[in-house]
């Protein structure tokens, strides 16, 4: 089992930066893919960035256009996502996932999802 929170939300203007952070429990978070997703108001979840347990696979949505950037410390369990340049239609309730296979994670299949911190982009 493996349990996700995220933290880093908020409310910030148009073209600042936010770093969302996504706290694993488990005791295989090193074996296990990680991924962003986002779900605006009124739309389908969609898939931000993710990254391969041993870092040396990323895969990133093509609106991240090189503003986000995806990382992991499997010492602390932890995920980031870094976010530059950020536009109103960022705003979204970011979600972490969990999976050990990348593959299920970026069709949106993940075994394990956090609740979701809201970031929302003022213009």
């Amino acid at each position: 089992q493996v349990q996700l929170v995220e933290s880093g939300g908020g409310l910030v203007q148009a073209g600042s930066s936010l770093r969302l952070s996504c706290a694993a429990s488990g005791r295989t978070f090193s074996q296990q893919a990680m991924g962003w997703f986002r779900q605006a108001p009124g739309k389908e979840r969609e898939i931000v960035a993710a990254i391969s347990w041993y870092v040396s696979t990323k895969f990133y949505a093509d609106f991240v256009n090189d503003r986000f950037t995806i990382s992991r410390d499997n010492a602390k369990n932890m995920v980031y996502l870094q976010m530059n340049s950020l536009k109103p239609e960022d705003t979204a309730v970011y979600y972490c996932a969990a999976d050990p296979l990348i593959q299920r994670i970026t069709r949106g299949a993940a075994e394990y999802w956090g609740r979701g911190t809201q970031v929302t982009v003022s213009s």
